[in-house]
């Protein structure tokens, strides 16, 4: 699984000691992670990769952070925190990923990420937004918050035909404008059916839709159509770059605001472009088609 990681076409890998590992099974999957950290070239195959320690509420989580860290903390971009709930969560990996860097004299500053999956963390997601100038993304772990909401569903990232509408639309702009607000990345979560693409694919609109950059994929069929769904399109990035010339024209002969194809664009428009014409020069920097 470790190597096809890595040959996949994901931008992002985060290998894991939480969830997916069971009690029996923590340190031995600790050590697996050291040594494949060691072992595949991640940033050399394009791949930003991050360790999901086990929650700062368990007796495994201060030798995730201080084995993986001491033990290959210069192969590692981020740590993913599961289950923050409150800032202090955050601040009290920054301080121990502060202190293992000073101890061990490492030069790369390694980043943080946030899981954004409990009722108390949705409420303090604001303030989790500014606890540490390490933090990076937040993601929408949406199994675990239907799980505090006691929502009535039994698929991950799925909806319930008795709500109308899409029942994690709240949360996830919420987390969405933390994210905009504060200079952080939104990432949506996990789609459990992996048999169900047109699910999964529904999903990932609604989130691109909303602003969200990204949609974990958690079985290799995913990956494709995630990176279809946040990658834009030739027409919108055609359409993006008739927005800024029409503009640009208009400028020049002293207008704020113009026509374009029946529809007015001015400042906001110009903004809106710049975002769609800037995510598609970043994918075409990384080589990908």
């Amino acid at each position: 699984m470790f190597e096809k990681a890595a040959a996949s076409g994901a931008d992002y890998v985060f290998l894991d000691l939480e969830d997916a590992v069971s009690p029996d099974d923590k340190e031995v999957a600790r050590t697996s992670v050291i040594e494949v950290l060691g072992d595949i070239d991640w940033q050399g195959l394009g791949k930003t990769v991050s360790v999901r320690i086990n929650g700062i509420d368990t007796h495994y989580m201060y030798r995730d952070v201080v084995n993986v860290v001491e033990q290959a903390g210069t192969r590692l971009d981020t740590i993913m925190i599961p289950k923050v709930g409150v800032p202090a969560d955050v601040y009290m990996v920054d301080a121990m990923l502060t202190q293992i860097e000073m101890a061990m004299g490492l030069t790369q500053r390694i980043g943080l990420e946030v899981l954004i999956e409990t009722t108390l963390g949705m409420a303090n997601v604001e303030a989790i937004a500014t606890s540490s100038d390490r933090l990076e993304a937040m993601h929408f772990g949406v199994a675990d918050y239907a799980a505090s909401c006691r929502a009535r569903t039994t698929n991950i990232g799925g909806l319930n035909t008795d709500y109308p509408g899409d029942q994690w639309h709240s949360a996830m702009s919420r987390i969405l404008v933390a994210c905009r607000a504060y200079g952080l990345r939104p990432i949506d979560g996990p789609f459990g059916d992996i048999k169900d693409s047109e699910g999964f694919m529904l999903g990932a609109r609604r989130a691109a839709a909303l602003g969200y950059e990204g949609k974990w994929a958690i079985h290799p069929s995913q990956i494709d159509l995630a990176n279809e769904v946040f990658s834009p399109t030739e027409e919108e990035v055609e359409r993006a770059q008739r927005i800024l010339a029409a503009l640009a024209e208009a400028a020049a002969d002293g207008r704020g605001a113009a026509q374009l194809e029946g529809r007015m664009i001015d400042a906001a428009s110009a903004r809106m472009a710049n975002n769609v014409v800037a995510a598609a020069d970043a994918i075409a920097e990384m080589g990908v088609v």
